[in-house]
């Protein structure tokens, strides 16, 4: 194997974001805020929904997968992006890099398929409101959060069955806080115009479908909602708000970087934190200042455990 005969490397230097200490301890402070917020935000929505029996409904089941894999996306680079910041010389292992690239992938695959997911529920609940709860049934929400979680790791697996065995024998410097796969790609001892078209295909590809699926459907459900005028509908149009907010910030930044994988510009790298550190906190933030549901049934489960701690 190209590895095991060719390879020399054994561990990746990380550039990080910045070699300013001031600034590395402003940026430590912000982003183990927004670490800490996402993870117990979405953690508390999973509570939220198990807890409350008016929200055993197929939209909030996957919202509370989509909660799940948010934890995931925030656990895979951000606590050692925040523990860096104390190290002058910042290294990840050969494994460690590689493991980044596969959890990264897998996670973000499978988010992508998930909110796709998410928009057939809206359409069924707005489009064909008398047969939602025949066709959005629970076994067809297992099946939705399975193949999401399926995708993502054949997607992730396809890049890492080419990555992992090219020829890693001098440069080793990543211009990033994580392993980011073009710039890893960048570093082989070898001609990676092919690798870059085929990772340029293959995320490329997944990235742009979902997105054009999602916004057809929701094209079709705004249209829906137009045509009627009732309080049903204004409800619908404020939870269609908050997906489609989602959808834009999250696939902003994911289409940028693989229109233009191979060519960074200074810009790319905040993008990058953004992406990987706030993506997974508008998942909390958004559904639940927007969402009257979710909000009731917080203060509910408040009320319920001040209540218990009174008797």
């Amino acid at each position: 194997m190209a590895h095991t005969n060719e390879s020399v490397v054994s561990e990746f230097v990380l550039l990080g974001l910045s070699n300013s200490w001031e600034l590395q301890l402003f940026f430590f402070a912000i982003f183990s805020l927004v670490y800490v917020t996402s993870v117990l935000g979405n953690i508390m929505i999973i509570v939220i929904i198990s807890s409350d029996s008016h929200l055993n409904s197929p939209m909030y089941f996957l919202l509370s997968n989509l909660s799940f894999i948010d934890i995931c996306q925030s656990n895979f680079a951000t606590p050692k992006m925040l523990a860096d910041f104390f190290v002058e010389h910042k290294t990840i292992s050969f494994e460690g890099c590689m493991a980044q690239i596969f959890l990264l992938h897998s996670f973000v695959g499978s988010e992508m398929m998930l909110l796709v997911a998410m928009a057939y529920d809206r359409f069924i609940a707005i489009c064909r409101p008398l047969h939602y709860s025949t066709i959005m049934n629970r076994r067809l929400c297992i099946i939705f959060v399975f193949i999401s979680w399926a995708v993502g790791i054949l997607h992730s697996v396809s890049h890492l069955a080419f990555t992992v065995d090219l020829p890693f024998c001098g440069p080793n410097e990543v211009d990033s806080f994580f392993c980011d796969l073009p710039l890893v790609i960048e570093l082989a001892c070898m001609d990676t115009y092919e690798m870059e078209i085929m990772t340029l295909t293959n995320s490329g590809l997944i990235s742009l479908g979902c997105f054009l699926a999602l916004i057809i459907s929701y094209t079709i459900i705004l249209i829906t909602v137009r045509r009627r005028s009732s309080s049903g509908s204004s409800k619908a149009l404020s939870t269609l708000t908050a997906h489609i907010t989602v959808v834009i910030l999250f696939f902003g930044p994911c289409i940028y970087f693989y229109i233009w994988p191979f060519s960074r510009l200074s810009v790319d790298k905040f993008l990058s934190v953004f992406y990987t550190v706030c993506t997974p906190l508008l998942n909390p933030i958004i559904y639940s200042l927007r969402n009257e549901d979710v909000k009731s049934a917080m203060r509910k489960l408040r009320n319920r455990h001040v209540n218990s701690w009174k008797n």
